[in-house]
């Protein structure tokens, strides 16, 4: 399967302002199900310097730097991407750690290697806002991964998806109040649910391709919930579906801003405004 993603990113400036250094998370990240087959990249107004640089969770990104006064910044990008099909189930999950949390009274995981690698990814809260919710949940649920498949499922069904151009996240508790929120804020609140049963997650944005869709992608944002033996799983709420090779990541981390595609800042007395588009088109689908 071939598609092709188009991604259009515009700053906009009320009056003339210095721009600053920099980090376009606009690089997608390695994956064994898809190849890069044509690749477009251009920035205005053009830097002076950019480079690959590579943060602290692993994430390439493009580091680039401006001289001058500018009115608008604007980066587009194009890709064109070979997806090979990839099983999101064809893993052995720990028997050991699924049945130490599941039979646990209070319903909690704990890793027993490399505790301290994960901490980042867990939560240091211990206010459990969620787990009323949760625990329904488990009831109907046969084993971790059919609760994470019901879990998935029930915020899709539960929740109401829009589209907020607004670099911000909402609190969990709030999307969870107001049964909406952006893809962003969706994963943001399961995230904050299987951390509060002792899962490290981390936070993916990028593109995900609907063939449903003729219109209205956008970057989107989906989670990753550490299970051992079988490594970094996938799971989308906001389409309801663990994820497959039509997921094709930007950024993660253990914070979800962090992994906001365009981050840096700008100098001088001005508003600044967002606009934003990602279209993403089938090329090609072998029978």
């Amino acid at each position: 399967m071939l598609i092709q993603v188009r991604h259009h990113t515009l700053y906009s400036y009320s009056s003339p302002v210095n721009i600053g250094v920099h980090k376009l998370y606009l690089q997608p990240q390695h994956r064994p199900y898809f190849r890069v087959e044509h690749q477009k990249f251009d920035i205005l107004p053009f830097p002076v310097g950019q480079n690959f640089r590579q943060d602290l969770a692993g994430n390439w990104y493009c580091q680039c730097w401006f001289e001058g006064d500018s009115e608008s910044l604007e980066i587009s990008s194009e890709w064109i991407f070979k997806l090979r099909e990839f099983n999101p189930f064809g893993f052995i999950l720990d028997k050991g750690f699924e049945d130490r949390g599941w039979n646990d009274p209070f319903f909690q995981f704990s890793y027993e290697e490399n505790t301290s690698f994960l901490i980042p990814f867990l939560t240091d809260s211990e206010d459990f806002q969620f787990m009323d919710f949760l625990l329904d949940i488990k009831k109907e649920s046969k084993g971790l991964v059919d609760f994470l498949v019901n879990l998935t499922r029930d915020i899709h069904k539960g929740w109401s998806h829009q589209v907020r151009n607004e670099e911000n996240f909402w609190e969990p508790q709030h999307t969870f109040q107001a049964k909406t929120g952006s893809c962003r804020d969706l994963a943001f609140m399961q995230m904050q649910m299987l951390r509060d049963l002792g899962l490290a997650t981390r936070f993916v944005s990028g593109y995900a391709f609907n063939p449903e869709l003729e219109e209205g992608h956008e970057l989107h944002g989906w989670i990753e919930v550490f299970l051992p033996g079988a490594g970094w799983i996938g799971l989308d709420p906001s389409l309801g579906l663990f994820t497959d090779h039509l997921h094709i990541p930007l950024a993660v981390h253990p914070e979800p801003h962090k992994t906001l595609p365009v981050q840096g800042t700008f100098s001088g007395h001005a508003e600044s405004q967002l606009q934003a588009r990602v279209d993403i088109k089938l090329l090609h689908k072998k029978h």
